[in-house]
């Protein structure tokens, strides 16, 4: 290991102590942007922007070896309408109405390709208007259905994703996205999935984001505790309505330009627009420096399962675990799947800790290869947050009225499991 390689390292070691990830004030909404990749190592970013959860900004330069910054984008800057027909043409995708209000989103369905990028074309030649609204698609899952293709290579900075590590295990799903859309598509004010980070990078076209840190959301809740909408509709004026509103900070504003890449922090609010013809590629991700957040919100996400449906706790025998059907129903887990989320993440980085990184394993694009491009230290490190996360669910009174019977390992012997490797890798 070189000396860089070595004080990387070091400084993921660190215990840091996740009270550190609430929320703060930005002086002036000021939001650092990274200019030089070859001047700014993870070990910056974990330090400065993943522990203390701040966004921040990295140019186009971080971006523009990517193959869909090449052959997405025309020479002027609009997006390859023509290269995408012949490469996905045949896809069929998630198409979001942007001026129909569904309870707090807006209603989708599924279109061709074909079909969407005819409707885009269109609604351009007719001074971005039609009678069938502004249609955004949002949500592929391109990497998925089409691996083959060099759309991108996810930044050594957000390569800790355990969302994505664990649902690649699992073979279900991801929370890798495409965003394609006309100018004046938006979406409406929300957190990410689990409170969990993202990042967005433009492949073309310009963005503007309203983002607010996290607990400054408590503010623009409305009487009956309902978040808006639209954080900028005229209504949250109405003190009748928005009691706490005039409390709120002004939002965090950003205009993402083309090729540079957003991080957003972990639980924070916001709302993003296209302020030209745009395409984005996302992703959401959760490590070790935010996976006791995404702990707390399932607690909380739990606990406003049980206040909804607390009539029915006496005459219903099965409550708790209706009321875990329900909470997955909602947020796409529940605690036995967080406790198996939890161990595949932890034996991976035992595995590696136990067995080390051969050199065929580590030139693919694997768990253990991106473990060993950040380092042991931070194998450690990721165990170390997963034994303080596991503790406190072992420890819940709701996860063990569940029948735990199924869970392999139990989850004591993980826990011991986890404290040796530790120990050993401290040795």
């Amino acid at each position: 290991m070189d000396r860089a390689t070595f004080a990387c390292s070091t400084a993921f070691f660190r215990d840091y102590n996740s009270s550190s990830q609430g929320a703060f004030c930005l002086p002036g909404g000021h939001v650092d942007f990274i200019e030089k990749v070859e001047s700014f190592t993870y070990s910056d970013f974990f330090r400065d922007y993943l522990i203390p959860n701040h966004p921040c900004i990295f140019s186009a330069k971080f971006t523009e070896d990517w193959g869909s910054r090449r052959n997405w984008v025309t020479w002027d800057g609009k997006p390859n309408f023509d290269h995408l027909l012949q490469k996905f043409g045949e896809a069929v995708v998630p198409v979001a109405n942007c001026d129909v209000k569904e309870y707090n989103s807006n209603p989708k369905e599924q279109l061709p390709f074909k079909e969407y990028i005819k409707y885009w074309k269109e609604y351009i030649k007719n001074d971005y208007r039609s009678s069938r609204g502004c249609l955004y698609l949002k949500d592929w899952h391109l990497s998925r259905a089409f691996p083959e293709q060099d759309v991108y290579t996810t930044p050594v900075y957000f390569s800790s994703d355990w969302l994505n590590e664990y649902w690649d295990a699992i073979a279900v799903d991801d929370y890798r996205f495409v965003y394609m859309g006309p100018k004046g598509s938006w979406t409406p004010f929300h957190a990410d999935v689990f409170r969990s980070y993202s990042w967005s990078a433009n492949i073309c076209g310009r963005k503007k984001w309203l983002l607010y840190p996290a607990g400054q959301e408590e503010y623009l809740k409305d009487r009956h505790g309902n978040l808006p909408f639209d954080v900028t509709a005229p209504s949250l004026q109405d003190k009748s309505v928005y009691p706490r509103y005039n409390q709120s900070q002004p939002p965090v504003e950003i205009v993402q330009e083309a090729g540079e890449i957003v991080f957003i922090p972990s639980g924070w609010h916001h709302q993003v627009y296209n302020l030209e013809d745009t395409i984005s590629i996302n992703h959401n991700w959760v490590n070790g420096c935010n996976v006791a957040i995404m702990w707390c919100f399932l607690q909380d996400e739990l606990a406003a399962v049980q206040r909804e449906i607390n009539e029915w706790k006496d005459p219903m025998d099965d409550w708790h675990l209706q009321c875990q059907l329900i909470m997955k129903s909602c947020t796409g887990i529940d605690y036995k799947e967080f406790y198996n989320f939890l161990k595949v993440i932890a034996e991976n980085r035992i595995s590696v800790l136990e067995n080390g990184i051969d050199d065929e394993t580590s030139a693919k694009n694997t768990p253990k290869a991106a473990i060993s491009t950040l380092g042991m230290l931070h194998a450690v490190f990721d165990l170390k947050r997963t034994v303080k996360v596991l503790t406190s669910l072992s420890a819940n009174e709701d996860f063990k009225k569940l029948d735990l019977t199924s869970l392999s390992p139990p989850p004591e012997a993980l826990l011991h499991h986890l404290k040796a490797a530790i120990d050993t890798a401290l040795l």
